[in-house]
């Protein structure tokens, strides 16, 4: 008996040494968010970061199927000339394709192009309105990637990884910075369609391997963005009140018995934030108090906007309103999906075009106008991009070796470029290749976060955002 004793003593020790040497490696921040399982009398308390932030709020926008930056910022005036040829050898050096389109011949876009503002940036014709805030954005032409099927391009986007089990990049965020607002979720995800809010596309907003309460919240259109969240109208606020008093009392009771069931501890978190939220979420996305001015600007007088602007114009007031990040997925326009063209380019990236231009402009012009742009990054991100041969004759295939990214806002050098493809726009030559982590290091960077000491103990292991890579891109940064 002794004996065993002994052993649970020495295992516990060495476990509490093992601590003591990771908190001296990472630091007494990093150390206390890295107890594994622990519950917190609060997990959406406002933290402290790592360093002095710069932004306080990130909008995320996804434009889903991957729209061909050779056709909306890339210019490439090789790839007009050599329009009609097979793909030259010396450019499919290091290129496997993985997809069944296989490698057709060169097509050029048919768009007209200008350079715009101070920084000179080029821009095709699809994007008239978001041209004019040039000098508000930082170009990563050299963005790279894993895979080249959407699902699971997507799914890395978001996470930094190929399967479903780990957090999102708002989940990480969400757990290392806590909420603003405790009447609102810290982590909200916006769609109007496509690839938005369907099938398995949950992963891409969950919280993996973290506590269930850091995952997104997926918000509706229409009035009420939270489905089932409006108290019944035979129900008054008082028995709700007692109703939930009394669910909360059961659930902590067997919380207690069970200290590392997160989902529960979540279910009682999620249940007295719908509570809060009955009134603070409708109020939200409610844009009867907008000036016409304002709808206007986000394109919400033009059917083919309309949509998508609602959506930014409601993640301007969720950054008002303190909401951390902002997940929004670009979606349906004129019977377009999304923006996977591998065929009929032109009839896709029109339609595509005319729903985000205006509203990606207007957010921007309006962000900047309250002073909102000075703590908000917003990031123009998607799963890949697109060949600069031919499928099908008049689209374009999978492209994950070189396309077109940009980021604006709070603690970014605007007006610059970084990296670049090569003349036919296919593949990044730049000695800087910015892959998924890269950009989730250098928008934790900006939100005062060190992504090599934002960590969480996961059967033993200390797992971070970007999993074992990643780099600050600094040639982003002010």
């Amino acid at each position: 008996m002794k004996s065993k004793s002994r052993r649970a003593f020495l295992a516990h020790t060495s476990q509490g040494l093992g601590a003591v040497a990771l908190g001296g490696l990472l630091g007494p921040r990093a150390f206390a968010d890295a107890v594994e399982g622990a519950p917190a009398l609060n997990p959406l308390a406002p933290k402290a970061p790592h360093f002095a932030a710069k932004a306080k709020s990130v909008i995320w926008l996804h434009m889903a199927g991957a729209p061909s930056t050779v056709d909306l910022f890339d210019y490439k005036p090789e790839l007009v000339k050599l329009a009609g040829q097979p793909v030259p050898q010396s450019f499919l050096t290091g290129i496997r394709t993985s997809t069944t389109g296989g490698v057709g011949k060169l097509i050029a876009t048919k768009r007209s192009w200008k350079q715009h503002g101070e920084s000179g940036a080029w821009f095709s014709d699809l994007l008239p309105n978001l041209a004019r805030q040039a000098d508000d954005l930082a170009f990563i032409k050299s963005s790279v990637t894993i895979g080249a099927t959407h699902n699971i391009s997507i799914l890395k986007l978001n996470t930094g990884e190929l399967n479903p089990g780990r957090p999102s990049l708002g989940a990480w965020v969400q757990y290392a910075l806590g909420t603003e607002n405790p009447d609102l979720p810290g982590y909200v995800v916006l769609s109007n369609g496509g690839r938005g809010l369907e099938g398995g596309s949950a992963v891409n907003f969950a919280s993996g391997f973290l506590p269930a309460v850091y995952q997104g919240t997926p918000f509706q259109q229409g009035d009420s963005p939270i489905l089932f969240l409006d108290r019944p109208k035979l129900t008054s606020i008082e028995q709700q009140r007692n109703s939930l008093d009394l669910l909360k009392r059961l659930n902590e009771h067997r919380a207690d018995r069970y200290p590392h069931d997160t989902e529960l501890r979540a279910r009682i978190e999620a249940n007295e934030l719908a509570f809060r939220m009955q009134k603070a979420a409708a109020e939200s996305v409610n844009l009867k108090n907008e000036s016409e001015a304002t709808k206007e600007l986000y394109g919400l007088n033009d059917a083919a906007s309309a949509a998508y602007g609602t959506n930014l114009l409601r993640a301007r007031r969720l950054v008002e309103r303190g909401v951390r990040f902002i997940q929004v997925v670009s979606g349906e326009s004129g019977g377009v999906k999304d923006w996977d063209a591998h065929n009929e380019i032109e009839k896709n990236h029109s339609a595509m075009a005319r729903m985000v231009d205006k509203p990606v402009a207007g957010l921007l012009a309006d962000l900047k106008s309250r002073g909102l742009l000075e703590s908000t990054v917003v990031v123009w991100a998607s799963e890949f991009g697109r060949t600069s041969w031919g499928e099908s004759g008049d689209g374009r295939d999978h492209n994950p070796w070189g396309y077109t990214q940009w980021i604006a806002g709070a603690g970014v050098k605007a007006g610059t470029t970084v990296g670049a493809t090569d003349e036919i726009g296919l593949k990044a030559v730049s000695d800087v290749k910015v892959d998924t982590y890269d950009l989730h290091a250098t928008v934790l960077q900006l939100l005062g976060l060190d992504h090599l000491r934002t960590i969480f103990l996961h059967n033993g292991r200390a797992e971070r955002p970007t999993v074992v890579y990643g780099s600050v891109v600094k040639d982003l940064l002010a």
